[in-house]
């Protein structure tokens, strides 16, 4: 009877453990296993984990109310989020005190007020790395009124940006906060409307990017730092297409409005070309303000002229 017992136990044990280890979500520290994302957030409460992910194509969102998250997929490129957003913002929907997200593929995704993103951030510091944001409205969206700091490194933004379907403009990264935006060795390209990059935010760090136009539609600038800013943008590789909503600058400073000292911003070492067959001859750097910018030495293809103060 006891090898009975035990035998039984044994079978109802061991499907149990394997349906666990199948589950796409899977909190690392405790191997607990979740059909959707929203339930394994839900796990974590205000603790502090990483959820692996499984590869597959999830619709599928998620709001993290709290706690210390990392999202990591368990083979980077291989767990795409598709088309399903939380709250009509996003697949991604962001206010806890720190969140991680390594590895995932965010596409398509649409809502009715035009920036349907792959993640909205709302509260807590943010860092995005080996990510791809595909064809949406927007890739990255939010910020808090605080000195958050929010890093994006080695990431991919194709396919992003609108301004036919709403009144406002959506973009394929757009930041506020009153902290910090580092955004490193990330690849711009194909966007279809708006700025590949909006900072509204006092200090700014955009190096080693590369930023192709050729084949966008109707966007606008490479860079745009409507209030200013401070910090510094080099190492970037820049081509201008021809298909431009606003050809006339790359990297525009205080458009909007002068919150932000801009003195000593640093441009530098980027290089800039324009498609071949377009003839129009924009600014490099465009300045709207006042202050004095740490303009340094750019290559510059045929046709772009360096600075212009507006």
């Amino acid at each position: 009877m006891r090898l009975s017992l035990a035998a039984l136990a044994l079978a109802l044990t061991v499907p149990a453990a394997a349906q666990q280890a199948r589950a796409p979500f899977v909190i690392a520290e405790t191997g607990q296993g979740f059909n959707t994302i929203d339930d394994a957030v839900g796990a974590v409460r205000m603790g502090t984990a990483t959820i692996l992910i499984a590869p597959g194509t999830y619709h599928q969102c998620t709001i993290q109310a709290g706690g210390r998250i990392t999202f990591k997929a368990v083979q980077p490129g291989t767990a795409i989020f598709e088309g399903e957003t939380c709250e009509g913002k996003a697949a991604f929907v962001l206010r806890g005190q720190e969140s991680i997200v390594d590895g995932l593929v965010f596409r398509g995704m649409r809502v009715d007020d035009g920036n349907g993103a792959g993640i909205r951030t709302e509260m807590g510091n943010l860092t995005v790395r080996n990510s791809m944001f595909l064809d949406s409205q927007e890739g990255i969206l939010g910020g808090e009124p605080t000195g958050q700091r929010i890093v994006i490194d080695r990431s991919t933004f194709s396919g992003l940006g609108q301004c036919d379907e709403t009144v406002d403009c959506a973009h394929s990264i757009y930041l506020a906060n009153q902290g910090s935006v580092t955004i490193t060795n990330s690849r711009f390209e194909r966007g279809t409307g708006g700025h590949y990059v909006k900072l509204r935010v006092p200090n700014v760090s955009i190096t080693d990017n590369s930023f192709d136009d050729t084949g966008g539609k109707k966007t606008n600038y490479m860079i745009d730092l409507p209030e200013g800013g401070t910090g510094v943008i080099a190492r970037n590789t820049m081509v201008q297409g021809r298909n431009k909503e606003n050809w006339t600058g790359f990297v525009v400073v205080a458009a909007e409005q002068r919150k932000y000292p801009s003195t000593g911003l640093r441009v530098e070492a980027n290089t800039a070309g324009l498609a071949p067959g377009e003839t129009r001859s924009p600014v490099f750097v465009a300045n709207y303000g006042r202050d004095r910018l740490a303009l340094g030495a750019n290559r510059l293809g045929a046709g772009i002229r360096a600075f212009e103060t507006r």
